[in-house]
């Protein structure tokens, strides 16, 4: 495979727009053996090695991030780069910190100075990574509960399928989004957490024609469930239509989505994004709903932590979630899991047609 030195590279980005080439950030081995790797192997539950055709070897030890970092934490994890990884540091897009150096005399060091930091050691191999989450009630206008503290208490919770101590049938991700716009990629991971509005919002129709433009209102709906309210010179809301997702709020604060007192979360399964063995697949609503139960979140740390045993137990080897519920079927995983199958399941949305199930088939 062809490779841009640093010069092409940066002749490409001439301007600041855009990204700057990733290649001008690999480390010197991975230029010289990208797209020519032989194999990895998972060394333990946080170092795993790639062999190059070329018999070169790189050596990665993951950690997990808190994903909102200050700059002390962050200057800590490149100081410890600089010293064993000739300053070379890697993001995963779940917010693990991934060292890595081809120098195998290197790891027992980095692995001790990464621990002496307070950094967890884990998320490689047939267990769970660093959980993807979104903003909380701290940084998000839209939120429906919070998601460092939930994380946190899932995490403590979940920790030994973390650090490799206790293993699963196969790799499982975890994810959080605060609301059901999703910037917290739930929708494709095997377990997520995602927090739901139940309440259509409530319109301020003083402040609104005051502060919002009513065409841009009316299209931030994907239910087309606003519309103009002449009378008022504002809007109204068909509450058939509503889904409570927030975007009407994100336009326009006078149609305020919270209700501290019916906000809450569901629970979402079987979602991935690999296609080995199986397509990617979306996540399926497992748990309707659960309130915040804040600080520590104890009826959702036990139903994540019951679903995964529950897994465990039953699937087979190298079987992802949602592989495994496909092959019992949905109805044994209600079984096996104790969870209650409730009108919430069934899909009447107004859009729902691609996601009707039209067979009279079930499989068990």
């Amino acid at each position: 495979m062809a490779w841009l030195t640093d010069a092409e590279a940066k002749a490409i980005r001439k301007t600041d727009i855009g990204p700057p080439h990733f290649g001008q950030f690999l480390p010197p081995v991975l230029k010289k053996n990208y797209g020519k790797w032989k194999y990895h192997e998972r060394i333990d539950g946080g170092t795993m090695v790639h062999v190059g055709e070329s018999g070169d070897k790189v050596f990665t030890v993951r950690v997990a991030s808190p994903r909102i970092l200050s700059t002390e934490t962050i200057r800590e994890m490149l100081d410890i780069a600089d010293k064993h990884c000739d300053g070379y540091i890697r993001f995963t897009t779940r917010n693990n910190v991934e060292f890595m150096t081809p120098d195998e005399k290197k790891v027992d060091g980095l692995k001790k100075d990464l621990k002496a930091k307070g950094f967890a050691i884990g998320g490689i191999g047939p267990g769970i990574s660093n959980m993807v989450h979104t903003q909380g009630w701290i940084h998000c206008h839209s939120a429906c509960t919070d998601a460092s503290g939930m994380v946190k208490a899932i995490m403590d919770e979940l920790f030994p399928y973390f650090d490799g101590s206790k293993t699963l049938p196969a790799k499982t991700r975890l994810a959080m989004a605060c609301c059901v716009n999703m910037c917290g990629a739930v929708h494709c991971s095997d377990i997520a957490v995602v927090a739901v509005h139940r309440k259509v919002p409530e319109i301020n129709h003083d402040l609104l024609k005051n502060m919002c433009e009513i065409p841009t209102t009316i299209a931030s709906c994907p239910t087309r469930a606003i519309s103009p309210d002449p009378a008022k010179k504002s809007v109204k809301i068909n509450a058939e239509k509503c889904m409570y997702c927030g975007n009407c709020f994100t336009v326009c604060p006078p149609i305020d989505i919270h209700n501290p007192e019916n906000d809450g979360v569901a629970i979402v399964v079987g979602g991935k994004i690999g296609s080995l063995r199986t397509g990617p697949k979306f996540s399926k609503l497992a748990i309707p709903f659960l309130y915040n139960e804040t600080p520590r979140w104890p009826k959702v740390v036990d139903a994540i932590k019951n679903i995964l045993d529950v897994y465990a137990k039953n699937a087979r080897k190298h079987e992802r979630l949602g592989e495994w519920i496909e092959r019992v079927g949905w109805e044994r995983f209600f079984s096996l899991t104790g969870i209650e199958f409730t009108h919430q399941h069934i899909d009447d949305f107004t859009f729902m047609r691609d996601t009707m199930r039209t067979s009279a088939a079930f499989k068990y």
